[in-house]
């Protein structure tokens, strides 16, 4: 049975820091491009950051960029998004996702598994 497991939301200040995981089982996560997305009320899913597990290629989008760090630990089948210098617009549902042929996508219509998400506040 396919499982991504969210964990680590929470609700911070401006300014703080946050660290998001997400435990994948029953697949083969070496192959795979996994990918953090976000969903604030009345707003599309946006892709945050994405990771290939192979290789660490990334992509982050601009709104992101120099404030989260996605990483990957292959031996516990985890992804990891270190969030920083949190701004209130970040607040969201941030799920986890895994795309099967490992394409570091930030379209959410190419993602095979979900996870549940997690709720993010960021308040001012």
């Amino acid at each position: 049975e396919v499982q991504l497991v969210e964990s680590g939301g929470g609700s911070v200040q401006a300014g703080g820091s946050l660290r998001l995981s997400c435990a994948a089982s029953g697949f083969a996560f070496d192959d795979y491009a996994i990918g953090w997305f976000r969903q604030a009320p009345g707003k599309e899913r946006e892709g945050v950051s994405i990771i290939k597990t192979s290789d660490g290629s990334t992509f982050y989008a601009d709104s992101v960029k120099g404030r989260f760090t996605i990483s990957r630990d292959n031996a516990k089948n985890t992804v990891y998004l270190q969030m920083n210098s949190l701004k209130p617009e970040d607040t969201a549902v941030y799920y986890c996702a895994a795309e099967k042929f490992g394409s570091v996508l930030a379209d959410a219509r190419e993602y095979d598994y979900w996870g549940q998400g997690t709720q993010v506040t960021v308040s001012s």
